[in-house]
């Protein structure tokens, strides 16, 4: 053998020796690449399930939040119609006052003044009755849903698990 023979037999040993390791080196970490995806792929729908169940409880405790708010705005609703029905009450005894300041023999005697200041008061009485139960149901309203937005943040806030 020539000796560019013998060299051409040793890079065709080294080639084909070469070869082979980068065959064995590509078995060996395509077999870890495979576990690696895998590895991935399972902690993928580990976070995806993790994510969606936290989603859910979000979701269910501001529905509870919610729920409990309809059911407060019941109650502050029924509370209303309470004061309103008394407010009518009010409001008719203070007519009837007026009503009989007004017939009354000495009240005509006091004049017309006495009259008018009666039923100036009984009409403001009836205003003021009005406004104060419509700001009470107003202010009911905002209180509610106030706390009810401040619960459902402390349900879904994760600083406070």
């Amino acid at each position: 053998m020539t000796p560019g023979q013998i060299l051409t037999a040793i890079l065709l040993a080294m080639a084909i020796t070469g070869g082979s390791t980068w065959q064995v080196q590509d078995w060996r970490y395509g077999k870890q690449l495979a576990e690696i995806g895998k590895a991935q792929a399972l902690a993928i729908t580990e976070a995806g399930n993790t994510a969606r169940n936290e989603e859910q409880r979000r979701q269910a405790a501001v529905n509870k939040e919610a729920s409990d708010a309809r059911e407060q705005n019941k109650a502050a609703t029924l509370d209303a119609g309470t004061a309103d029905a008394a407010g009518d009450r009010l409001r008719a005894e203070a007519s009837k006052f007026a009503a009989t300041a007004c017939g009354d023999p000495g009240a005509a005697q006091r004049g017309a003044s006495a009259t008018r200041a009666a039923m100036v008061l009984s009409d403001l009485l009836q205003r003021a009755d009005k406004r104060a139960g419509e700001l009470a149901v107003a202010f009911d309203r905002a209180r509610i849903a106030g706390l009810t937005c401040e619960r459902s943040y402390d349900a879904i806030d994760p600083s406070n698990k």
